[in-house]
């Protein structure tokens, strides 16, 4: 029996790769599998409900005894976010550097060298005085993180590399990209304000979006950043060629041609209802940030296909709020 283990499962990216793991079971897995969702708040429904999955909730840093009892595969979503890490400096190192590490001495314990995938971050790039960002990141640029997220992230990258250069586990970071566009209400990432400026508007409601509509970022769909997360997981130690995190394919986009995107999309009633009120709080995180990002690995190497368009990304999203049953609320705007 594969075991297989997902922390931060009760999140977004979690739940929907859950959804599509359960759905869609590698090859790999054999004829059995057993699927843990670890999260520190409810499962949802759907999940919670479902015989095949095994659902473990609390703090990452109570999970001590879970990490060691041998898994297969962990996916390594949960984390504090951008804004959260910034606010509360301790909250930040717990949830992201101690957490992390609890679990990589689990699984050492463990003593069967999983394979582990871990959702790092482009937040791990950013300027430096004696060290410019350039306008294209790659794999190759030298992180200079410039928020505590960022450098929890990518210290975790390194621990990760270790622990699989010792042959403790398997180990491979993705350096993800902003998923856009997320449903529901805001968090308390600095990154937020990419999916509200799609997502109230087509809901009817005025978004207010707090940097200047040249600010350039790159982005990911959902269902684009679950199969790569699949993928480097399936991928061969031989096929992957390295330790160090790769970089998930983008769409590197404007929020000026975000918008024109949701008019071309949406109409023109739709854009409008997008305002600009800078925050400088956020407008200084997001100016630390690469502005777009090359991922040859991901998408020469690997084969990961990304999206398309900005324009795709907006229309998944619609797609999915359809498919869901929540196109009343969700989509009120454009009904």
């Amino acid at each position: 029996m594969t075991r297989v283990l997902i922390t931060g499962g009760g999140g977004f990216i979690g739940a929907r790769l859950a959804r599509h793991l359960l759905s869609h079971p590698p090859a790999s897995w054999g004829a059995t599998s057993s699927l843990t969702l670890t999260d520190q708040y409810p499962l949802p429904i759907d999940l919670a409900s479902d015989k095949r999955v095994t659902a473990v909730i609390g703090p990452l840093h109570d999970q001590g005894a879970l990490f060691a009892s041998g898994f297969d595969q962990i996916f390594h979503l949960a984390s504090a976010v951008s804004g959260e890490c910034e606010l509360d400096f301790e909250l930040g190192l717990r949830s992201n550097l101690d957490g992390t590490r609890m679990m990589l001495e689990g699984l050492r314990r463990a003593g069967n060298q999983p394979r582990l995938v871990f959702s790092s971050s482009v937040a791990v790039y950013g300027p430096d005085p004696g060290l410019a960002m350039p306008e294209m990141v790659d794999e190759n640029t030298l992180p200079a993180p410039q928020t505590s997220y960022g450098a929890h992230k990518l210290m975790c990258e390194y621990l990760i590399a270790d622990y699989t250069r010792k042959g403790y586990l398997d180990g491979r970071s993705a350096r993800l990209m902003t998923v856009c566009v997320r449903p529901g209400k805001p968090n308390g990432a600095a990154s937020s304000f990419f999916s509200g400026i799609i997502r109230e508007p087509l809901a009817g409601i005025v978004s207010v979006c707090p940097v200047d509509s040249n600010v350039s970022h790159p982005l990911a769909s959902p269902q684009s950043t679950v199969l790569s997360l699949v993928g480097l997981m399936e991928a061969s130690r031989d096929t992957l060629k390295r330790r160090l995190a790769i970089a998930f394919p983008a769409v590197n986009v404007t929020v000026a041609q975000m918008l024109d995107a949701l008019e071309r999309v949406a109409g023109p009633a739709v854009r409008a209802r997008v305002t600009f009120e800078r925050d400088e709080r956020v407008a200084a995180i997001v100016a630390n940030w690469p502005r777009a990002v090359k991922s040859d690995t991901a998408t020469t190497l690997l084969g990961f296909p990304g999206d398309d368009s900005f324009d795709a990304i907006i229309r998944q999203y619609i797609d999915d709020m359809r498919a869901s049953g929540q196109a009343d609320t969700a989509l009120k705007g454009l009904l």
